[in-house]
């Protein structure tokens, strides 16, 4: 393991981080607010990751098992020093560090899960950091440090390929670094979009951009209290559902539209499956929910919005779905396992390995029933190999271990089975919100400081599917073979 190559790689990468600090500084300056918890942030970082950039290394070039640690080591560290504001500012809620790190954790991660009680009393620098968190994870920390960095002087394929959600990792053109620029370049415009829209829909420019941020991140932190509720808006409903939905389509998916490739996008299998698989599920509640709202239209609303902000794991709500009927919530359940589709900022296990999945059991059965037939896996009309469905079917099953080793941990605070299944299930998912006491009014505050920790390495593992974080914690990392 070249450990002086992997610390290096960090400091660069945590450079980035102080630098984007520089947004929510200026933001609590204009703002007339105290601006020491982002200078002694940058201060402290600054002095950490400088050293480390400048580390002198005999190779540049990284393999499978170091880009993996690499990435996990640097997303365990970003969520340390991203909740150094939270800690300096000393307010709203953030009463041990262990607040801070889940904070920050959840923020970088597009989580979207809080401890805060109290929303609206922390500082305007410190909301828009909270938010701007969900827009530095949601593409990657490292996408855009070889957006910004592309002469970070190391061979990032491996480390791109470990932060990259979905089962099979490609690149929009040969060079990494230019695939990287062009998916922040779409990022960046639909952001943009987006921000106009809510702006022109009567929401005030900073409301604006904090909940685009979370949109474009898929993360789901608000300013508000009563998160998108608190607007009470058809129209900024309807927007942020949509958009919601555009961020957790596949990226690459725009880039085939960009080349006038439409048609090629639009026989994507997992796209059809995630549009089929929403259409459906806001149907399904809307009928479930309408003696609660006595109007098709308003259960509709309220229904593909929930649908909307579960399925994409962003999390924000304009309805406490914990109190609608046990069929919405099951259904909310379920989404919240799927996820968005995979090379989107959403988390979940992904659409493409569970339409894999589906298809891996379809052949199964068939085979069963017909011994000498010979059927292979597709999608998007290849062949899927064995081994990427191999790689699905361990995935799930790491998945499933992870939820209810997390779910053990946090049941030792005494709660209820549904508080602790979904408060895992949430966080490996990168939803938010959950059921009962932290459903979409409620938060984590109340949780051990054992379970805000565990709960924060298990939205960074699943905001990395599993891996990284899992080769990181290995014992036999630095042994050599």
């Amino acid at each position: 393991m070249n450990w002086k190559l992997v610390f290096k790689v960090l400091g660069r990468v945590e450079l980035v981080v102080m630098a984007a600090m520089t947004l929510p500084l200026a933001c609590a300056l204009l703002y007339r607010e105290d601006p020491t918890p982002f200078l002694y942030s940058m201060g402290i970082i600054a002095c950490i990751s400088l050293p480390l950039s400048f580390l002198p290394t005999k190779s540049s070039s990284f393999f499978l098992r170091e880009g993996f640690a690499t990435v996990g080591l640097i997303w365990l560290f970003t969520g340390v020093v991203g909740g150094l504001p939270f800690f300096f500012d000393g307010g709203g809620g953030f009463n041990t560090i262990w607040d801070c790190i889940f904070e920050a954790s959840s923020g970088f991660t597009t989580t979207g899960a809080t401890i805060l009680t109290d929303i609206e009393s922390l500082p305007q620098g410190i909301l828009l950091w909270r938010a701007f968190t969900h827009w530095l994870g949601g593409m990657g920390i490292l996408v855009l440090a070889t957006a910004l960095l592309p002469s970070m002087g190391i061979r990032s394929h491996y480390l791109a390929q470990a932060e990259s959600p979905g089962p099979v990792f490609s690149k929009l053109v040969p060079k990494q670094s230019q695939t990287s620029k062009i998916l922040y370049s779409i990022y960046c415009v639909m952001t943009a979009v987006e921000v106009a829209l809510l702006k022109l829909a009567g929401m005030p420019f900073y409301d604006a951009l904090v909940h685009s941020f979370s949109t474009a991140g898929t993360g789901g932190f608000s300013n508000r209290a009563a998160s998108v509720g608190a607007y009470d808006s058809a129209v900024i409903d309807i927007i942020i559902g949509v958009f919601c939905l555009l961020f957790s389509i596949n990226f690459a998916l725009y880039f085939l539209v960009l080349q006038k490739r439409i048609w090629e996008a639009l026989k994507s299998d997992e796209l059809r499956f995630f549009l089929i698989v929403v259409a459906l599920a806001t149907v399904a509640i809307a009928v479930d929910i309408l003696p609660q709202y006595g109007s098709i239209l308003q259960s509709l609303r309220y229904s593909f919005f929930q649908v909307a902000s579960i399925i994409s794991t962003t999390g924000f709500a304009t309805a406490d779905y914990v109190l609608w009927p046990q069929t919405a919530q099951y259904i909310l359940i379920l989404l919240m396992f799927c996820g968005a589709c995979a090379g989107s900022t959403g988390g979940g296990v992904k659409c493409s390995r569970m339409l894999l999945l589906l298809r891996a059991i379809r052949r199964e059965i068939h085979q069963i029933a017909h011994p000498r037939s010979v059927e292979v896996v597709r999608l998007d009309g290849k062949v899927v190999d064995e081994g990427t469905l191999r790689s699905v079917l361990v995935f799930v099953g790491c998945y499933i271990l992870v939820l209810f080793g997390a779910g053990f941990i946090v049941s030792l605070d005494d709660v209820t089975f549904d508080v602790s299944f979904s408060a895992a299930l949430t966080c490996l998912s990168n939803v938010g919100p959950g059921l009962a006491e932290i459903g979409p009014v409620g938060s984590f505050a109340a949780f051990s400081p054992l379970s805000k920790a565990v709960l924060s390495v298990t939205m960074i593992a699943g905001r990395l599917e599993l891996f990284p974080i899992l080769v990181l914690l290995t014992p036999s990392i630095c042994r050599k073979y």
